[in-house]
């Protein structure tokens, strides 16, 4: 099964599956033009292939999410103002790093720190 987004203005605004059977080329081999051209026929729109590994696109796309053309990639929504965007993963990350004892933590925007949490 192949993963498309449906995008507006770069935003994605759905995610649909679609059988490999409808994105095969002339040859036989899966395209994503062809998926794209599918894609638009049956629900209109501008349309981007996506993947669960992560091969294409650095991440799988999601709802909300901004598709970047110059990075080629699915970015989620920045969650804080003092996060950074890892350029190899597309991934927005904390200045400072998760701790890695086994407590679970929150993020701080205050602070710019993690908070344990307390059950």
């Amino acid at each position: 099964m192949a993963h498309f987004a449906k995008l507006e203005n770069n935003v994605v605004k759905q995610v649909i599956v679609v059988s490999n059977q409808d994105i095969l080329d002339e040859q036989g081999q899966e395209s994503e033009d062809v998926g794209i051209a599918f894609c638009s026929n049956l629900l209109g729109g501008t349309w981007k292939q996506t993947s669960y590994n992560g091969k294409i696109r650095k991440n799988y796309a999601g709802v909300g999410y901004t598709y970047d053309e110059g990075r080629d990639a699915f970015i989620p929504a920045k969650p804080f103002a003092s996060w950074t965007l890892d350029e190899t993963k597309a991934q927005w990350k904390a200045p400072v790093d998760y701790p890695t004892d086994e407590g679970k933590y929150t993020w701080n925007e205050a602070t710019t720190s993690w908070d344990a949490v307390t059950e």
